[in-house]
């Protein structure tokens, strides 16, 4: 189990993955840029730092999950960044969904003051993120990711090592592509099949026995049916990792012509 561990970012996922981490029982610093969302972490014990700086500074290891690769450059190796007041030996993990190609450059920088970093992005949504049963899928050295096993049962019901440094961001990238095309797909069979004069739960009964069944067909079906269309996320951010699946393709010279359509 690590000493101190810090976590920068405490939105609607990073919120509750810092709160089961305290649950069972982790030292934790944390830092997030509206002061506001600090204050659940701190009624729990955590203590509260002015900067990402401030943050690598009190911990040994360092988490972290903001929301765009901008905003990770920044934490981590920007002016007040991480970098700044890590130790060789620290470990940083990169729980945001950003590039792979920007994650190594990031982790190139901290390899030169001897400061290592995984790739660690999460799947399960903010429901699971509360439950802590995500699943944490992760890319770097083994060593390393075997050093925050007990984080991330913390935080996850499962953990993958996938392969080296992005490849956690890079099966990251697949799953949600997977998810996003499946759920356009559920809508419009589901609407279809109601033009077409079929009942919608006989149509989600049948579905799921049958070989158009989808995680995105279980999921989201029953929510269309009863009318509850309260989101799980934003679209901001689902359209931020849509433009990182189809940059990163391009990158790769890999046409995906229905994520682009999505």
């Amino acid at each position: 189990m690590p000493g101190k561990v810090g976590f920068i970012g405490l939105g609607a996922m990073g919120g509750p993955m810092a709160l089961n981490l305290v649950k069972a029982g982790f030292s934790l610093v944390v830092n997030d840029i509206d002061e506001a969302k600090s204050r659940p972490l701190k009624a729990k014990g955590a203590e509260v730092a002015g900067s990402a700086q401030a943050v690598a500074a009190a911990a040994d290891c360092i988490i972290v999950i903001v929301e765009t690769t901008e905003q990770a450059e920044a934490v981590i190796i920007g002016a007040h960044g991480i970098i700044r007041g890590a130790r060789p030996g620290h470990i940083v993990v990169c729980m945001s969904t950003i590039d792979p190609f920007t994650a190594q450059s990031i982790a190139d920088r901290l390899a030169a003051v001897d400061v290592a970093m995984i790739d660690a992005p999460v799947s399960g949504g903010t429901g699971r993120a509360q439950s802590g049963e995500l699943s944490v899928i992760a890319g770097g050295a083994r060593e390393v990711f075997e050093k925050c096993t007990d984080l991330f049962a913390a935080m996850g019901s499962q953990s993958f090592h996938v392969g080296p440094l992005g490849s956690g961001l890079a099966m990251k990238l697949v799953n949600n592509m997977l998810v996003q095309v499946n759920t356009v797909a559920v809508a419009e069979a589901l609407v279809l099949g109601v033009k077409a004069g079929l009942d919608p739960q006989t149509i989600y009964e049948v579905v799921r026995v049958s070989t158009g069944t989808s995680a995105a067909w279980e999921l989201r079906v029953p929510r269309i049916i009863a009318g509850d269309f309260e989101p799980g996320g934003t679209i901001d951010i689902s359209y931020k990792d849509q433009e990182l699946e189809t940059a990163f393709a391009k990158r790769l010279g890999v046409p995906v012509l229905l994520a682009n359509v999505t």
